[in-house]
C-alpha cells in the first residue's frame, strides 16, 4: 500500500478546484460587460472552498467578442477563453496550478506548474 502524502494531496486538491471551476462555469451567459463580473463571481467561488491559497481567473475578452451574437450581444463561456492560476497550500506543500487553453491541441488544459515544500 502507497502512503499519499502532503504533495500528493497537494496536487489532488489543486486538480478538483480546476475541474470543479472549469465544469461550473463553462456555459454561463457572457457579454464583454460582464466579464469582470463573471471572472470575480469565480474567483469569490473557489477561494472559499479548502487550501485555496490564492486564484486569479482570466476571460479572454477578444474570443468573447468575436463569439457574441451581434443581435442579443451575448455567448457562452467556452473553456478556451479561460486563463486560470491557482495556488494550494496543504500543510507545508504549495501546489501552483494553470488551466489556460493550448492551441496546438486546441483545448483548454489543466497542469501543475510547480511544486514548492517549505
Amino acid at each position: 500500500m502507497i502512503e499519499i502524502n502532503e504533495r500528493d494531496r497537494a496536487v489532488f486538491e489543486a486538480g478538483i478546484k480546476l475541474g470543479a471551476l472549469y465544469h461550473q462555469f463553462v456555459g454561463t451567459p457572457i457579454s464583454t460587460e460582464t466579464i469582470d463580473d463573471l471572472s470575480r463571481a469565480m474567483e469569490q467561488s473557489v477561494i472559499l472552498q479548502p487550501y485555496v491559497r490564492s486564484v486569479s481567473v482570466m476571460i479572454d475578452r477578444e474570443m468573447v467578442e468575436k463569439r457574441e451574437n451581434p443581435e442579443f450581444r451575448y455567448c457562452e463561456l467556452e473553456g478556451r477563453m479561460l486563463h486560470v492560476n491557482l495556488q494550494i497550500l496543504y500543510k507545508n506543500t504549495i501546489a501552483y496550478a494553470e488551466l489556460a487553453y493550448d492551441e496546438g491541441l486546441d483545448y483548454p488544459m489543466m497542469s501543475i506548474k510547480k511544486i514548492e515544500e517549505m
